[in-house]
């Protein structure tokens, strides 16, 4: 509409001028003419007349160059446009598909991202989002074709392709899969924040906490979690790691695990409760008993004074002097009183180990302490006090089952 207006107001113009020149030739006395000769052909007029024709045939010349200009054009015009309204077609496919998907009709997701596709501008975000929307719906056969897919047309995005591979592979449980794409990506990018944080989750997810303990610089340097996640994940790394090595009864390799912990984590009581026990598991309790007892300067927990109390050690006289020592400070703990009560028997003191267990018993009654005092007068042929230990300790350890129990069943 507007090139017609522009055309008739160009016209108009046009008009006006030949109209103009044509008035002021007129208006001299002797207006002229011209003469054309073609062989014997002449054509003769006069000079208005003739200005004025050649105005309109410039204004009529100009417009057909126009006019063909736009015709040689006009089959690009389209063929744009045409691309233009598939275009726009795709990107309203790709936002119908992101809503289709969040709200769960994945099905029609992936239908409508993939009809489309081919005209886009970013075939990258409508293949991984049929990819998570076939993934959603459990179709892993075409969730795996629109990956390919994905890498094929766009080959310089391989960093977002796998994240979002090893993402659905996480979320399907398919950890082996996942990892070895993170592995690939880890190799590209070493320092990829997102990269790092799946890899962590997936060696979590099948406990690879050799893994994470590789990872942990990398988590720190790179920020790809907060301090205080890291600290912990590092702990729960080096703890589960120690309970690999002590399954495996190897000294050497828990030794080895233990030397190369941090101090900081070593300090944690619950982290040092594994070592001490599975080096009194494997037999070389004695090489860690100064170590627990250092240990229990710094903690006192029940835990490592049960532990200190299992040490098979080489001089048990001063193992005995050592928690008599304690004895001062915890004058009322029943724990160590039941564990001097044992070091105290295997010292041969009878008669002191009868009065630490005797006493530990009135404090905090407990199944173990029952058993020890039975042993020690079973021992010493006392069998009527020795039965009325064990039947003490037995119902004690009834009672305990029977709360637990009610405990978890009012959960």
């Amino acid at each position: 509409m507007k090139k017609i207006l522009y055309f008739l107001v160009a016209l108009l113009i046009t008009a006006g001028f030949a109209a103009v020149v044509y008035t002021e030739l007129q208006s001299f006395e002797t207006p002229g003419y011209v003469l054309i000769g073609i062989e014997h052909w002449s054509l003769e007029t006069t000079l208005s007349v003739f200005v004025t024709f050649l105005i309109f045939s410039f204004f009529i010349i100009y417009f057909f160059f126009r006019v063909m200009g736009w015709l040689i054009r006009l089959p690009g015009r389209l063929k744009r446009r045409g691309k233009n309204i598939k275009f726009n077609r795709s990107q309203e496919a790709l936002i119908a598909g992101l809503v289709d998907s969040a709200e769960g009709n994945f099905e029609k997701a992936e239908s409508v991202l993939i009809r489309h596709v081919s005209h886009s501008g970013a075939p990258l975000l409508h293949y991984l989002t049929a990819a998570r929307a076939a993934q959603s719906r459990g179709a892993f056969d075409k969730r795996d074709e629109y990956l390919k897919r994905a890498a094929m047309h766009s080959p310089g995005a391989d960093i977002a392709i796998g994240l979002t591979q090893a993402e659905l592979h996480l979320s399907g449980q398919q950890f082996d899969e996942a990892l070895d794409t993170l592995t690939k990506l880890h190799s590209i990018q070493p320092t990829h924040a997102s990269v790092l944080k799946l890899m962590h989750q997936a060696y979590q997810r099948v406990g690879d906490w050799e893994g994470i303990r590789k990872i942990l610089p990398l988590l720190y340097t790179n920020k790809v979690l907060m301090e205080t996640e890291i600290k912990l994940l590092e702990v729960e790394a080096f703890s589960k790691l120690l309970r690999q090595a002590a399954e495996s009864l190897n000294v050497d390799a828990i030794k080895k695990l233990w030397s190369e912990i941090p101090s900081y984590i070593k300090k944690m009581s619950g982290v040092g409760a594994i070592y001490f026990a599975a080096m009194i598991n494997v037999g070389e309790g004695k090489q860690i008993e100064d170590e627990l007892a250092d240990a229990l300067a710094i903690h006192w927990e029940s835990t490592l004074l049960v532990l200190y109390g299992n040490i098979e050690s080489n001089n048990t006289l001063k193992q005995l002097e050592m928690a008599e020592r304690w004895l001062d400070l915890y004058p009322k703990d029943a724990v160590l009183l039941m564990i001097l009560g044992k070091i105290s028997s295997q010292c041969n003191d009878i008669e002191k180990s009868k009065n630490y267990l005797t006493r530990s018993i009135e404090i905090e009654p407990t199944v173990q302490a029952y058993q020890l005092l039975g042993d020690l007068l079973f021992a010493q042929g006392d069998k009527d006090q020795a039965t009325q230990c064990y039947k003490q300790g037995i119902e004690l350890a009834s009672s305990e089952i029977v709360s637990g129990i009610n405990r978890n069943y009012e959960k």
